[in-house]
């Protein structure tokens, strides 16, 4: 008999499993905004937050400090720096990189296809619980009560939405069975945006066409990226971990010359090394590779000369 060291999990997808969005540089900020952020104090904002074109002046209500170098300013409601498109190189290049890999990542995460739902609830996501996978609306979306995103650290959800996003007041967006902030996507076309209902509880990068308004209380752990504005009353945002999730074993399968095969649940793009070892203690590198996609399969042949192996992944 053999083992993996890792609980083996069963890889459930499809073939239209998804990939996360690439957000590029504007990754680096937890708001980023073409027209400007503003907040009625108190705030809690975990992150950097960024506007361009427009310059610093349409940073509202943090009450800027601005750094000695020029390049950012600092406030008490903001662990990070606050930037804007008038302040010392490189900032405005940086930011105009940033808007534009913004712009990108909204267009990649709207050009998904095959959705694995159309129109679920006529937009109406109150109540449910719902896998990874691409969804998509032609309409608004809502969520008047609780709802639940449920699938494993690596799962991957992209919601298209063709109208706007309302979330009501109290509402809460519940993560489980791992399910990671930086995995959720929500691309928002409407011509009002999103609006966050009062003392909601959210998760995701937003990344809409139009403003995002946070009512009084509201939170979110995730990104407010908007091509207009982004106001804020009272709020808690936090930047999602950038820690990735550990790889898994899913199925082994062993085959009549012994050699076996590695079904390795993973963060696409991530070196990931495989190690194998006979008493768990001593531990021999198998190979080290970088999967493009996830699930990744691999081969041990030489297990073929072996009765039991356990194995172990890890990214270095």
């Amino acid at each position: 008999m053999w083992f993996a060291l890792t609980t083996f999990l069963v890889h459930i997808g499809t073939m239209g499993a998804q990939l996360p969005v690439n957000l590029g540089t504007a990754g680096n900020y937890v708001i980023l905004a073409k027209s400007g952020v503003s907040t009625v104090p108190p705030s809690a904002v975990t992150g950097n937050v960024g506007v361009s074109p427009i310059d610093s002046t349409a940073l509202t209500g943090f009450s800027l400090i601005l750094d000695g170098s020029g390049k950012f300013s600092t406030s008490s409601q903001v662990t990070g720096q606050l930037s804007g498109a008038n302040y010392a190189a490189p900032t405005p290049a940086n930011l105009t990189t940033a808007v534009g890999d913004m712009q990108t990542a909204y267009t990649d995460a709207a050009g998904r296809n095959l959705p694995d739902h159309t129109e679920l609830g006529s937009g109406n996501i109150g109540g449910m619980t719902l896998a990874p996978g691409l969804y998509k609306w032609s309409t608004g979306v809502t969520m008047p009560t609780d709802a639940t995103l449920s699938g494993s650290p690596n799962g991957v959800w992209i919601f298209q939405i063709a109208g706007n996003l309302t979330i009501a007041g109290a509402a809460k967006l519940i993560l489980s069975g791992g399910a990671q902030p930086q995995n959720i996507f929500w691309q928002v076309a409407g011509g009002v945006g999103v609006d966050l209902g009062t003392t909601s509880q959210f998760a995701g990068i937003i990344m809409s066409q139009a403003g995002i308004n946070l009512q009084t209380g509201a939170s979110i752990n995730g990104r407010l990226l908007s091509q207009t504005a982004v106001t804020l009353d009272a709020n808690s945002v936090t930047a999602p971990s950038a820690r990735p999730a550990p790889p898994s074993f899913g199925s082994l399968a062993r085959a009549f010359d012994g050699s076996v095969t590695l079904v390795l649940t993973n963060t696409p793009g991530l070196e990931v090394t495989l190690q194998y070892s006979a008493d768990l203690v001593n531990w021999t590198s198998l190979l080290t590779l970088t999967p493009s996609s996830s699930p990744c399969v691999t081969n041990d042949p030489s297990a073929s000369a072996v009765a039991r192996r356990f194995y172990r992944a890890f990214y270095p």
